[in-house]
């Protein structure tokens, strides 16, 4: 006899059998928990940077490796997804749009999906 109660953690990912529009609202959720540890990491820099002109020129140049500036373009995809697809989320949370949130999340990732490819250009090319 299977266990049919899931953990409640797991359930809130589990995507297993549902639409494409729980897949956004569990990519939402990563990147909300992504975006929630970058934001620790950034506090964590910025203190290094209190070590003065000497933190702060190490810090730069680690900033402009290839491997940070990839974590940038990664933070650009979470910044952008979860913001546009937060849109989305009040939008059909207050009511609006409910019948054509497909639409809206194609939309809604279609200029996602631009302004990341113009980001990750910019980044990649300074």
């Amino acid at each position: 006899m299977g266990n049919s109660k899931q953990n409640p953690l797991i359930a809130w990912f589990d995507v297993r059998r549902k639409s494409f529009t729980s897949w956004a609202f569990a990519i939402n959720r990563l990147t909300g928990i992504g975006l929630t540890v970058y934001l620790y990491l950034h506090l964590i820099v910025l203190n290094t940077l209190r070590q003065g002109e000497s933190g702060w020129n190490d810090f730069l140049e680690i900033a402009k490796s290839t491997p940070f500036l990839l974590l940038d373009v990664i933070l650009l995809f979470g910044v952008l997804y979860h913001s546009l697809n937060g849109i989305r989320v009040g939008m059909v949370g207050s009511g609006i749009g409910v019948k054509r949130q497909s639409v809206l999340l194609w939309s809604l990732l279609g200029i996602c999906l631009i302004l990341f490819v113009v980001g990750s250009v910019l980044i990649l090319t300074k």
